[in-house]
């Protein structure tokens, strides 16, 4: 094509834009066309980079020797791609009827974040930034190793997203890497934001009740899931990343185990499966004992709590499913109200509502303590996909405690466990536990 033709063909691909700017630079023998969409490129880089140096060389061929060895210098593969870098914020220099791209991109969000949501009293509070480029820059901060293989990719049909993929060649599993692959091949989405979305749509099955990848904000946890031959998959403006494969305990273990001596990790580790079981298990309990089963109990308890159930109106099923769900809209209200109210709101509903139902006999004392036991204990599990399958879980075992008493609370735990044998995530068994090492850690046992 002529050089009249390759410029006639980008303002073709940009006519439904006005914000394309053509640039003509001219000096003596020397003539450069410069493509770029101002709001997206560093004015000053551009200047500096580009123009100026453009007047102070003596010959084209010069000029473009210089910009093939600068590090913001890209490959151009073809017309499409010149398209597509234009539109992520990279300029084209059409000179001697030939396209350079140069990645000038303005970021501005660029800044990393402190640790918010995966907190810890000890180790680094540094959590991942919204730009994948600062990401991959910690992430190969802390992970010294030449086997740290990228992989860069576009998601989204539409918004064509950049997306990394990240793994240590010598110890990632082969067979899990091939299906992730696969499984982001497969996602025809017109537009992906965020890496929430990638998750569901890269889930092995989408109506599984357990998460199938950890969503994390935290490098260092992702540093020690690359030693375990994990995979890391990162979206562009997305403070958080996806790791796969997992198994159950990964869920279930915090970064600070790695901080602690033995004991202490073993004993907050069994608060952490107390709390567990505590939120699965003690409202169905409730409900089983009080409605089937009260000789389970001592004679004092048995009367005690019979007594504080006096002149409540409705059966322990009812009276669980009551406090329960409005202990769910309180969560549900903390997330959503503005972090300044958000405390204090919800710990004062909390109060007036414990203290309203009590008082109006719709519940008993003890309803409320078992309430704020299970919402307690919910929160000890250390990552939140983790947290809201057991909120939902939690109500299918009070519907089988409900249904068949203590026998069904103990069958629908025996079904539940029999489902966590049977999943597994990326051709991994889900309730593996691999007592491979690299260091400290193990190396299938997410940390």
């Amino acid at each position: 094509m002529s050089s009249e033709e390759n410029i006639k063909w980008i303002n073709e691909q940009f006519k439904d834009t006005n914000e394309l700017t053509m640039k003509t630079l001219e000096d003596d023998d020397k003539k450069a066309e410069l493509f770029y969409i101002k709001p997206l490129i560093n004015v000053e880089l551009l200047q500096q980079i580009i123009i100026k140096p453009f007047f102070e060389m003596q010959s084209e061929t010069k000029f473009i020797r210089y910009l093939k060895a600068l590090p913001q210098f890209q490959d151009s593969k073809s017309q499409e791609q010149l398209k597509t870098e234009v539109l992520n914020g990279n300029v084209v220099l059409f000179i001697q009827n030939k396209f350079y791209l140069l990645d000038l991109k303005f970021s501005f969000n660029d800044q990393t974040n402190a640790a918010s949501v995966e907190t810890t009293i000890h180790g680094s509070q540094l959590a991942l930034s919204d730009n994948i480029a600062t990401n991959i820059n910690i992430i190969r901060s802390d992970y010294h190793q030449p086997t740290l293989y990228v992989e860069y990719s576009t998601i989204g049909q539409v918004n064509n997203h950049k997306m990394a993929i990240i793994y240590d060649k010598e110890k990632v599993n082969k067979n899990a890497l091939k299906l992730i692959m696969e499984k982001l091949q497969q996602v025809d989405k017109q537009v992906i934001t965020s890496t929430v979305q990638l998750s569901n749509y890269i889930n092995n099955k989408k109506l599984s009740l357990f998460p199938q990848l950890i969503m994390t904000e935290r490098p260092d946890r992702i540093v020690y899931n690359l030693a375990g031959g994990k995979v890391i998959i990162l979206v562009d403006g997305n403070p958080q990343a996806l790791i796969a494969p997992v198994y159950f305990f990964d869920f279930m273990t915090s970064m600070e185990d790695n901080y602690h001596s033995f004991y202490i990790s073993f004993f907050l580790k069994f608060l952490r499966y107390t709390g567990l079981f505590i939120s699965l298990l003690l409202p169905g309990l409730y409900i089983g004992i009080t409605s089937f089963a009260p000789e389970v109990f001592r004679t004092e308890l048995a009367l005690t709590i019979a007594g504080s159930r006096i002149g409540v109106p409705f059966s322990s099923f009812v009276e669980v499913l009551f406090m329960l769900f409005f202990m769910e809209m309180l969560l549900e209200a903390s997330i959503r109200l503005p972090k300044s109210i958000s405390a204090t709101a919800t710990t004062v509903g909390g109060l007036i509502l414990g203290t309203a139902v009590t008082e109006a006999s719709l519940a008993s004392d003890i309803m409320v303590i078992i309430v704020s036991a299970v919402a307690i204990s919910t929160f000890v599990i250390p990552i939140n996909e983790m947290a809201f399958s057991i909120r939902v879980i939690r109500f299918i075992f009070i519907l089988a405690a409900t249904i068949l008493g203590l026998a069904g609370l103990t069958l629908a735990l025996y079904a539940m466990i029999m489902y966590l044998v049977s999943i597994d995530s990326f051709g991994e068994p889900y309730l593996k536990f691999n007592e491979k090492k690299t260091s400290k850690t193990k190396a299938g046992e997410e940390i």
